[in-house]
């Protein structure tokens, strides 16, 4: 896991922390109602497929799509919990922070406060 700024222009703040991190995870599919989402590997780099439950019908169970690597991103700073759900599928780490980056300055040009 990697993290970043999702604004660049914070990196030389004094007192800024990243706010989004980066990570591997695969292309799963539930084998009950064919929902997507990415598993991850554990500490060991484990996965276990067949013991993960469906949010979406409860199945448990899921079967791989992909067996290349895909990177996603959250925002999380650290030593807290991730703020949302993961984004992603991305082919490179650099796509994903790259993507997490445009999508904060588009939040920026939107932003009308005082």
């Amino acid at each position: 896991m990697s993290q970043f700024y999702s604004d660049p222009s914070r990196e030389n703040e004094t007192y800024a922390l990243p706010n989004a991190e980066t990570f591997k995870g695969y292309r799963h599919e539930c084998k009950g109602c064919g929902a997507e989402r990415p598993l991850f590997p554990d500490f060991y780099g484990a996965l276990y497929p067949n013991d993960e439950h469906c949010e979406e019908c409860g199945y448990t169970g899921f079967r791989c799509l992909d067996t290349k690597v895909s990177w996603y991103y959250w925002a999380c700073f650290p030593g807290c919990l991730p703020d949302g759900d993961p984004i992603g599928p991305f082919e490179t780490e650099d796509d994903a922070i790259l993507d997490a980056q445009e999508s904060y300055e588009e939040d920026e040009e939107g932003d009308e406060t005082c």
